[in-house]
């Protein structure tokens, strides 16, 4: 399942992901595992949750809002006890609906005692499972695809396997990153392609932590380790860090999502190997040698596209402004379940500085555009208030495909690009000119070689193969009834 601490008007019609945390071995876990799910706020924001264990009992705490609204002092106090390890989630809704049923980690018993599960990804192949255990009478309370895994693990032939575990994994298909706890021990996996992102860091006092970016572990003074390899379980408990492969290393080409760099991880972290940051920017600066342009200003739309907007003003050699301020007290746009409730959310979000904008001509910088609706208010606003010329800017390529992976874009009717031109997608937006980072540029700006990134809601290449005819919602609208 599946979010920056940065806002982006545009892709208030995507959701994505979810952001796992995890420590072992550490008297504070509770509130270092509180801090690193602060970390990866931006990774989810309509649900969070806890799970915690003592060694031999798990509990747990989950609720709709905030980091910290779900656990307020008081609710952390009482989570805190003699716990040396948590799991915890931050998540938006890709696959099953944004309601408390669906919100992680996941706590069950079952023959096998007790078991916690947090994901970050999505199932392609979750409503067939799903079809397949309810058709054995299995139940389900939620309408989440990470609830699947639960229900596999619990299966007894997948129990007398074995490893479980890996057993487990190579029946999923698609993008997880996974979280598991037992009472005395924590274990991690990430799909054979590497899709989402996942390191593992450690305390001063050797505690290990698993988080979905860097900038988790930044906060708690963490030193990264290593990334969790495409393939791999890694197990932590009182003995240390145990690893082991459920799908060999690199038995597949690895399909890392690029828009985790376009739009998704906190400039700070460190993903895929390479700083958010410096690659943004680096895209900026690809973008302005392919469409240089005579502006005034280069003004970025806050606050994802200031590290390409930076870049962009570099290489161009024009100014770099702010035009637009940011209200820190709105809430994100994306976060709300309606396209009129999103819309009124990016208003409040963001002002025009009308003096700096009026009578210039500006080459304004987006990451990304999807729907096209608020990025044509924002324009909008900026010709209002006086701007001479609005030159737009994309720091990545049209979005002409849905992706399945784990990023909740729109279908492909709703995609701006879906069957547009870039000059009927200038005309629909009333600017002057527009110019997207084309895919080679895009590729061109990172280290590793590009068949080792996913390109499909650019280029509609799949690398885990997909039946476009399934939607990636039909579980949440199998359910739908049940929740009216």
């Amino acid at each position: 399942m599946r979010s920056s601490s940065s806002f982006c008007p545009d892709m208030g019609q995507a959701k994505e992901k979810c952001g796992i945390f995890g420590i072992f071995g550490d008297t504070a876990a509770v509130e270092k595992c509180y801090f690193g799910l602060h970390a990866l706020q931006h990774r989810g924001q309509e649900s969070a949750g806890m799970a915690v264990s003592d060694g031999e009992y798990l509990s747990g705490h989950t609720g709709m809002g905030l980091v910290s609204e779900v656990f307020p002092q008081s609710r952390l106090r009482e989570m805190s006890g003699n716990c040396q390890a948590a799991i915890g989630h931050v998540r938006y809704s890709t696959s099953g609906s944004s309601r408390l049923e669906n919100a992680q980690p996941i706590l069950v018993e079952y023959s096998q005692g007790q078991l916690a599960v947090a994901h970050n990804g999505n199932l392609i192949n979750a409503s067939l499972l799903r079809d397949e255990y309810e058709a054995y009478g299995h139940i389900f309370k939620g309408t989440s695809d990470s609830e699947i895994i639960v229900h596999l693990l619990a299966k007894p032939t997948h129990i007398n396997k074995p490893d479980t575990m890996a057993h487990v994994l190579r029946h999923l298909q698609g993008a997880y990153c996974l979280l598991f706890m037992h009472p005395d021990r924590i274990e991690a996996a990430r799909d054979p392609y590497g899709i989402r992102p996942l390191c593992i860091g450690q305390l001063q006092n050797k505690a290990y932590v698993i988080a979905s970016e860097t900038c988790a572990l930044d906060i708690i003074d963490a030193a990264f380790v290593r990334e969790v390899s495409p393939g791999e379980i890694v197990t932590i408990d009182k003995d240390g860090l145990h690893s082991r492969f459920f799908d060999g290393p690199q038995a597949v080409t690895p399909a890392h999502c690029i828009f985790e760099q376009v739009y998704f991880s906190d400039p700070s972290s460190t993903v895929f190997g390479e700083n958010v940051h410096m690659v943004r920017a680096e895209m900026g600066r690809q973008l302005a040698r392919e469409a240089p342009v005579d502006v005034d200003y280069v003004i970025p739309v806050p606050n994802c596209a200031r590290c390409a907007a930076g870049g962009f003003s570099e290489e161009l050699g024009a100014p770099y402004a702010r035009g637009f301020t940011v209200s820190h007290y709105a809430g994100r746009s994306f976060i709300e379940p309606e396209q009129p409730m999103r819309d009124l959310a990016v208003k409040m979000k963001l002002n025009v500085i009308k003096e700096l904008v009026k009578g210039k001509r500006l080459a304004v910088i987006e990451d990304s555009v999807v729907r096209g609706t608020t990025t044509r208010g924002k324009m909008g606003a900026l010709k209002r208030a006086g701007a001479k010329e609005i030159h737009l800017r994309v720091a990545c390529p049209p979005i002409r495909y849905p992706c399945f992976y784990g990023i909740d874009f729109p279908s492909r009717e709703e995609l701006i690009a879906n069957e547009r031109s870039v000059d009927q997608i200038r005309d629909y937006l009333e600017i002057d000119s527009i110019h997207y980072l084309s895919l080679e540029g895009m590729l061109s700006c990172l280290k590793s070689p590009p068949n080792h990134y996913c390109t499909a809601c650019w280029s509609g290449k799949y690398p885990v193969p997909v039946d476009r005819a399934v939607s990636k919602f039909a579980s949440e609208r199998y359910q739908k009834k049940l929740f009216e």
